[in-house]
């Protein structure tokens, strides 16, 4: 990890004070939000792409995504 990547101190201990059903909760937000940022940044750089492309290819580039 590098050293910017590293979760601060007070991150890390709010994550820990969260339940499961939280942090699921937090996880859940993120990955609809990232989602949604995905599609408006591919409708940016592709205006004549339709709604089904760019859904298509969110779904695409989630499903081949490694971390």
């Amino acid at each position: 990890m590098l050293p910017d990547e590293r979760p601060d101190p007070e991150q890390v201990e709010i994550l820990r004070r969260m339940t499961p059903e939280q942090r699921w909760r937090a996880a859940h937000q993120l990955y609809w939000a990232l989602r949604r940022h995905s599609a408006a940044f591919l409708r940016a750089e592709h205006p004549e792409w339709s709604e089904n492309r760019i859904a298509e290819e969110v779904k695409r580039r989630f499903l081949h995504a490694r971390s």
